[in-house]
């Protein structure tokens, strides 16, 4: 069920209720002379476990990183090379090769940017790294560590770890909790439960909102595990989504140097079912623009701008590994108004963005990246 931070559906009716929501949305569509469109998830490439990250390169290439530690280029839906000179990961529970991104002057630098479970002493477990190398054919070289997340964990939970360029061109990333909510999140000192910026070659900032402390890298703190990031294509802010336990998944605006609350604030439980957080609300703290109860264990999210979707462009996609399937955020300027089901059995979605060719893609577990292509009538 997906709810706004001012109400909710009880989940008995969940279903019912969609139904319902959807008659009206189509009896308004057509009322007001709009198309509703159907889609289909068609495969683009199979043999994939764990589609982490993916990022297009300007020739249209598209490369995929798989959670085990390999990073594939595709070409006309085939896997055509497997990258060479990827650093070892520590494959560590929900730890690997994680997510991709490309410098935003790559056509003339070839700097790669990637996240990863990076073990800096064998058997004392790891923790998230932000690295970049230059992508020379099907080679990285020249790989620089800008960021390594301390102390190392045999944790194997919440390694976080979505990196996204800003219109500014300033490189954001996340690393989760790491399973230590008690003291990570709420110590803007301490590794984990954080979002992070750094200039595109690992300096800090000068106007980032912790200079002076241990961890200036620092933008915002109190998150558990954020697994989406995408920005905003009108406002250019910074939009996040993160697990709550059971229940409490949130969408959140970044602002630099806030508190999202994790764990003194959730709309979620402990999974044995007690509770832990004081409430909801609290001043000083932000509130989430969206929250799902029970979670949907969002991972991956892209604004629509694409004309291809009609009836999604403006709004966004977030993807859920638990139920298997997209999410359709309807957004009216920067709010959540409503959260729908799309897609449903399309596989749990690892991560999903919109091409340069205007086409949605997905990356399902145990399946691939399938593509979502508008069905066309006979």
């Amino acid at each position: 069920m997906a709810t706004s931070k001012t109400g909710s559906i009880g989940f008995a009716t969940r279903r019912l209720t969609r139904f319902a929501c959807l008659f009206v949305v189509l009896f308004s569509l057509a009322s007001a002379g709009v198309v509703q469109a159907d889609y289909r998830a068609v495969s683009v490439t199979e043999n994939l476990n764990v589609p982490w990250g993916m990022v297009w390169l300007p020739d249209g290439d598209l490369l995929v990183s798989d959670r085990g530690g390999k990073l594939y280029r595709i070409r006309d839906r085939q896997i055509v090379a497997e990258i060479s000179g990827v650093p070892k990961v520590h494959t560590n529970g929900q730890g690997g090769l994680l997510d991709l991104e490309i410098h935003p002057d790559y056509a003339t630098n070839q700097w790669l940017y990637f996240s990863y479970s990076d073990q800096k002493t064998w058997g004392l477990g790891s923790n998230t790294a932000v690295a970049r190398g230059k992508l020379l054919g099907n080679r990285l070289e020249q790989i620089e560590v800008l960021y390594k997340g301390e102390p190392d964990t045999r944790r194997g939970q919440h390694y976080g770890s979505r990196i996204e360029f800003d219109h500014s061109g300033y490189l954001f990333f996340s690393i989760g909790d790491r399973g230590a909510r008690d003291t990570n999140p709420q110590d803007p000192e301490r590794d984990g439960g954080k979002v992070y910026r750094l200039h595109d070659d690992g300096r800090i900032p000068t106007d980032n909102p912790l200079l002076g402390t241990t961890k200036p890298a620092v933008y915002s703190w109190g998150h558990r595990n954020p697994q989406g990031m995408a920005v905003h294509p009108e406002s250019g802010e910074l939009w996040i989504h993160e697990h709550g336990p059971r229940g409490g998944d949130e969408i959140n605006r970044l602002k630099p140097g806030a508190n999202y609350g994790w764990p003194i604030l959730s709309y979620g439980i402990n999974y044995s079912g007690s509770t832990f957080a004081e409430g909801t609300e609290r001043a000083g703290f932000e509130s989430p623009l969206w929250y799902w109860d029970p979670s949907i264990a969002p991972s991956g999210m892209t604004f629509v701008t694409s004309e291809r979707y009609p009836d999604w462009q403006g709004h966004l996609l977030v993807g859920s590994l638990k139920f298997g399937y997209l999410v359709l955020c309807k957004l009216e300027g920067d709010q959540v108004t409503e959260a729908i089901p799309v897609l449903e059995g399309i596989g749990r979605v690892r991560n999903v963005r919109q091409g340069p060719d205007g086409y949605i893609y997905a990356g399902i577990d145990g399946e691939g990246i399938k593509r979502i292509e508008p069905v066309t009538p006979d």
